[in-house]
């Protein structure tokens, strides 16, 4: 069930279900505009459908085919896509017309541009940004080696446009990313610390909120 590089590109471009390589753990994924193959994502993961997914960029240029972002925040944006590729997503307005399963009814997406460079030419090839979650059943420990990948969650991905993309290098394990929303003015929500530090932000000029900011946007 392991793919060739060319062959992971059709399969996902056809609306495949995919497990990939990132650079914490190997994620599971599709075009995230396949409102079908997101469907079975969750039903991989046995993941609740009240929980939205994130998405990966095949680069910052793909920004534009999830989300919305006003004129307020294009300053702010064109400082932050500097740290991509890198552990940084971003929550933003989705646009229009994406599957509502993806975003859970709320409107909103959260984005990165991956620093593995499979995860990123999955995106680039089908055109669209990817489905990024951990490939594991909801609840189990996410994983860094094909070996180790659940047989409950392999054994679900039927289709014949489904499969294994394993590719190097070999994700690494570690913190997941930083997770803000943007709100303008060089301001930022800070809704997950992960393994972008926060002073890296500040120091390109952001102020950090928290849900428990008397400040409120």
């Amino acid at each position: 069930m392991t793919l060739t590089r060319q062959e992971a590109f059709r399969r996902i471009c056809s609306g495949g279900v995919l497990v990939y390589p990132t650079e914490t753990f190997f994620g599971i994924g599709c075009r995230a505009d396949d409102e079908a193959a997101v469907k079975r994502v969750f039903q991989c993961k046995r993941r609740p459908l009240s929980m939205p997914l994130p998405v990966i960029l095949g680069s910052a240029e793909q920004l534009g085919l999830v989300a919305c972002p006003g004129p307020e925040l294009s300053g702010d944006l064109e400082l932050l896509t500097r740290f991509w590729p890198g552990p940084l997503t971003l929550l933003l307005p989705a646009v229009s017309g994406l599957p509502e399963v993806l975003t859970g009814g709320s409107g909103r997406i959260a984005a990165r541009v991956s620093s593995h460079p499979a995860a990123r030419e999955l995106a680039l090839a089908c055109g669209f940004p990817i489905v990024s979650t951990s490939a594991n059943v909801s609840g189990r420990p996410a994983v860094t080696c094909k070996d180790a990948l659940d047989p409950e969650l392999i054994s679900s991905l039927q289709s014949e446009t489904d499969g294994v993309f394993d590719a190097l290098p070999a994700p690494g394990g570690g913190e997941a990313s930083t997770i803000v929303e943007p709100l303008g003015q060089r301001r930022l929500r800070l809704l997950r610390q992960g393994a972008l530090p926060v002073f890296s932000l500040e120091e390109a000029g952001f102020t950090l909120l928290t849900n428990s900011s008397k400040d409120q946007a």
